[in-house]
């Protein structure tokens, strides 16, 4: 608490503007000319925040992140802001007016849902997160509409507000939790806290068993870049319905209950899909839309004779298809003089560098492998993208 106040004062604020781009390998230099001026545990107190906000601007945008207050799992845990602005944006389009953001954090999603135009109470029981919020709040501009309180979550009187957020802690001190009741708090104390109001959404970890998943709430996986960042439990939306929300974009993929699309032999094409696809279980979904089928019954790639524009899946054009034999796998990737290889598994238990390091790629040309299983049988797909 005494760093952060110390860094809200107006020398604090100088230092920070001072150290901002101070490249890492500078800093000890930096702290021993610094030192000479301020307190040292000031000029320390600053150096530390601008490293966090420089990886936090992975997650914020570069102009917010240089004026934030981050803690260390802070930036580690706080929600990426796409992220945070499609579920602000959400909120929005339900008509929400009013958010009580429990478990808030730093404060990411109560900033996208103020700068969504909706009224937030930011509740965290940690005093330095609720400091922490509270400061980023007053930095972008944003403290007429969002109020934090110090306070555990489980004692908050939500009923006056349109909507419920929570963002249970799914660390402990041995790392990921994946157990939805051993969150703090559990997602049964969740689910009951969405019911006091009209609409709620509850973050959770997107490899929670589906059958955890209440049978009132509509299941939702984002992945942004790529990269499947959580999934989210809505209530007062859709009851029972699953999609797949792709970030940017956004491109949602809505589940119709589709059957697993049948095994067919390899075509021309394989396409890979997103993991908030797979994660949702839609592969059926993106399957139809492409007219293909499953190279295996138990691997999510999905193969076709057309190449047809997807943003559920990244299409590769397949050149060759081996069994699994890492020396007629070296032997074509020399005579393609292949340099650059990708690789890929699914349903393998060969690691990519360790094949990579077998195969020793040289050459001016590039390359995909896939390992993986074809109708059951161990197999090595060679492509490259298609498109």
């Amino acid at each position: 608490m005494n760093e952060l106040d110390a860094l809200l004062t107006p020398e604090g604020r100088a230092l920070l503007d001072e150290v901002r781009d101070t490249d890492p390998a500078q800093e000890l230099a930096v702290a021993t000319r610094l030192r000479r001026e301020h307190p040292a545990e000031l000029v320390s107190a600053a150096l530390g925040q601008a490293r966090l906000r420089q990886r936090a601007a992975a997650k914020f945008a570069a102009g917010d992140a240089a004026r934030m207050f981050f803690t260390p799992n802070g930036v580690e845990q706080s929600t990426r802001a796409s992220v945070a602005t499609y579920r602000a944006r959400r909120f929005e389009e339900l008509g929400v007016t009013s958010v009580a953001d429990l478990c808030c954090g730093i404060g990411g999603d109560a900033i996208a849902l103020a700068r969504a135009g909706i009224r937030v109470l930011a509740v965290d029981r940690d005093p330095l997160t609720a400091r922490v919020a509270r400061a980023n709040a007053e930095a972008l501009g944003l403290a007429d509409l969002i109020e934090v309180r110090e306070a555990d979550v489980t004692e908050i009187d939500t009923s006056g507000y349109d909507a419920v957020f929570v963002d249970p802690a799914r660390r402990g001190g041995r790392g990921r939790i994946f157990d939805p009741e051993a969150y703090s708090p559990p997602l049964s104390w969740a689910v009951q806290a969405a019911a006091t109001a009209p609409h709620a959404a509850l973050k959770i970890a997107p490899g929670v068993p589906h059958e955890a998943i209440p049978a009132e709430a509509e299941a939702e996986w984002i992945s942004d870049g790529g990269d499947v960042k959580e999934a989210v439990l809505w209530f007062g939306t859709e009851p029972g319905a699953v999609r797949a929300t792709l970030l940017p974009g956004p491109h949602t993929l809505l589940g119709t209950g589709l059957p697993n699309p049948p095994v067919r032999p390899l075509g021309r094409y394989l396409y890979e899909p997103d993991g908030a696809v797979i994660r949702a279980h839609l592969v059926a979904d993106a399957a139809a839309e492409l007219d293909g089928g499953l190279v295996d019954e138990t691997i999510a790639y999905v193969t076709s004779d057309a190449l047809r524009p997807t943003p559920y899946a990244t299409a590769y054009e397949i050149t060759d298809q081996l069994p699994f034999n890492v020396k007629k796998l070296k032997a074509l990737l020399r005579e393609r003089e292949v340099g650059v290889l990708t690789v890929k598994k699914r349903g393998s238990a060969v690691e990519p560098e360790e094949l990579r390091r077998k195969v020793k790629p040289q050459g001016r040309n590039a390359a995909t492998v896939f390992l993986t299983r074809v109708a059951g049988a161990p197999t090595m797909l060679v492509g490259r993208p298609a498109g």
